[in-house]
């Protein structure tokens, strides 16, 4: 049952914001609820607006890796707020941002920053339309970057759960672009390039799928991307707004060892500041204006309290945070793992570092497909036995929970004998 105080607050909401929310995963309608309105954040937990205490596993949905609240970041943003909150110029914090984004993801010679995930991949998508001087882009079931019209088609996200995938609103001409295939079909990624492979502009991809629940590549899958796009001139873009900063220091392509031709990062970059990039291979990026004819701009980016937010937390990445992450999320993982086998609950959980999903499905799940056999109906009820037993995880089945370095083992164990106790509740 949602506090009072949330209750009264979402419905003065929902008479001035559509559904109550500024982004549709929060109204919680995919699990059969109603938001927690949030009065404050620190380290690990969340603060109710009744003042009621959850253990976090959303994390801002992925930026907060070091926690909430963390005092250096803290100190960074007020510092860099004092000094004025916008200029619409340049800054040395911008050309040091720059620097450490190339630093921590080798495949980037040049970047560009500006304020959301979306931006970043509209903008890759554009730079890379421009580069080659083809339309189609091709895009997998079930992954989700951003909101731009084209790429709304087979999406995941909230665009999974809350309506139609290929949304209202966006032209039969807008998504004409775009085709779709199954995430980790590799046979079906080869036929489609050898019947079309010389009018695809750029195949993007979530290295490690977030948005249909934490989905890995198989094997070889992403060095297909990259090898048929080198080969039939095409441009690869690993949309790594989730996975940047949070599989690994250098992302899943430091994990992988690949380098795609593209690059979109988010989220943890920002430190929890509206703040993203997008960059690639020098060549790729001096078509970018003003040194070339694709045109990209944006008032606020470069922000400096978000840039300044977002160094602290860059500057603060080392292997014991890694180490750290790693030895938590395992640990929660085993322990979802055992509550389903205790509960006797069909079921799954699938991690890559520090992002992790339990699914309610025996998997694996691999595919878009696959992840809609999940039982959504029981993977609700949990939800709200979570949310009851003071654990705040994403309100979708089809979203990646993120470890934080401020979490415990002691919180860990706690959510663990949660959802079992919820396991339990949901299954009777």
């Amino acid at each position: 049952m949602t506090d009072p105080i949330s209750r009264k607050l979402f419905q003065r909401a929902q008479e001035l914001i559509p559904g109550g929310v500024n982004s549709p995963v929060r109204a919680f309608r995919s699990v059969g609820g109603e938001p927690v309105f949030i009065s404050r954040a620190e380290g690990a937990y969340l603060f109710g607006a009744d003042g009621a205490k959850y253990t976090d596993y959303v994390g801002s949905w992925g930026p907060m890796i070091l926690g909430h609240a963390h005092p250096d970041v803290i100190k960074a943003v007020t510092s860099a707020a004092a000094n004025g909150t916008s200029y619409g110029a340049p800054t040395e914090l911008e050309v040091r941002f720059a620097e450490k984004v190339v630093e921590l993801y080798p495949s980037i010679e040049m970047m560009r920053a500006v304020s959301s995930g979306t931006e970043a991949t509209m903008a890759a998508i554009r730079a890379a339309r421009g580069a080659t001087g083809r339309d189609v882009v091709v895009k997998f079931e079930g992954c989700y970057h951003g909101h731009a019209d084209f790429l709304l088609v087979k999406a995941g996200s909230g665009a999974a759960t809350l309506g139609v995938p290929d949304s209202a609103g966006v032209p039969a001409s807008a998504a004409g672009n775009t085709t779709t295939i199954a995430y980790n079909d590799i046979p079906a990624l080869r036929e489609l390039f050898s019947a079309r492979g010389h009018r695809i502009a750029a195949v993007i991809v979530e290295p490690v799928v977030g948005n249909m629940g934490c989905v890995p590549p198989v094997p070889g899958f992403l060095e297909e991307i990259i090898s048929l796009c080198q080969k039939h001139g095409a441009i690869s873009i690993f949309d790594e707004v989730m996975t940047g900063c949070r599989v690994a220091r250098g992302g899943m392509q430091e994990r992988s060892g690949l380098k795609p031709d593209m690059t979109c990062l988010g989220k943890i970059i920002g430190g929890g500041m509206p703040l993203a990039a997008y960059g690639g291979k020098r060549a790729i990026m001096q078509n970018v204006a003003p040194l070339g004819p694709v045109y990209q701009a944006g008032t606020l980016s470069g922000n400096p309290v978000a840039v300044s937010a977002g160094l602290a937390t860059l500057e603060r990445l080392d292997a014991a945070l890694y180490e750290k992450l790693e030895r938590l999320s395992a640990r929660l993982e085993q322990g979802l793992r055992t509550a389903l086998e205790r509960t006797k609950t069909p079921g799954c959980v699938q991690r890559v570092g520090a992002m992790l999903t339990m699914f309610f499905n025996e998997g694996p799940v691999r595919s878009w497909s696959d992840a809609q056999k999940s039982d959504t109906a029981r993977f609700g009820r949990w939800h709200r036995g979570m949310i009851a037993r003071g654990q705040y995880f994403p309100p979708s089945q089809y979203e990646a929970a993120f470890m934080s370095a401020a979490h415990t083992e002691a919180d860990i164990d706690t959510t663990v004998s949660a959802a079992e106790e919820a396991l339990r509740e949901a299954s009777a």
